[in-house]
């Protein structure tokens, strides 16, 4: 009995530990690439920055728990939609500052010497995703 109680609370202990070197990590990402400041600036809506934090905050924890919970809302499919794209939204603006900060594909195309087919290089990755998601949806997730 004794034994059972000291093995969950350690589970606790690291599980905590663990999520709080993750969740830390993905804060210092995130303020790395200066996406909240960004899309502070460019809607000029700096009165907001507590509302931009506690949505910050509070979008993880539910990401979170909907990742480990089994929660089933059976919502309609316009809803899901909506859920979509505002997934989509924040994996774009995710992907956008890492370009923007690190200078992606600049550097790639003088690298590889295709500075003038930049255009059809952002297109293709664009629809790459875009198939690449539309194939994941329709043929691996089950609704």
């Amino acid at each position: 009995m004794v034994e059972n109680l000291v093995v969950k609370f350690l589970q606790i202990i690291i599980g905590f530990s663990g999520g709080l070197a993750v969740g830390g990590g993905f804060v210092a990402f995130i303020t790395v690439l200066g996406i909240i400041p960004r899309l502070i600036q460019l809607t000029r809506t700096e009165s907001l920055i507590k509302v931009y934090s506690a949505c910050v905050v509070l979008g993880l924890l539910m990401g979170s728990y909907f990742s480990f919970a089994d929660v089933n809302f059976g919502q309609p499919y316009i809803v899901l939609v909506i859920w979509g794209l505002f997934h989509g939204i924040f994996n774009g603006m995710l992907a956008a500052a890492l370009t923007e900060v690190l200078n992606v594909y600049p550097i790639l195309t003088k690298r590889i010497r295709v500075e003038k087919s930049l255009l059809i290089l952002l297109m293709a990755i664009v629809f790459g995703k875009v198939i690449g998601s539309l194939f994941q949806w329709l043929f691996f997730v089950k609704l």
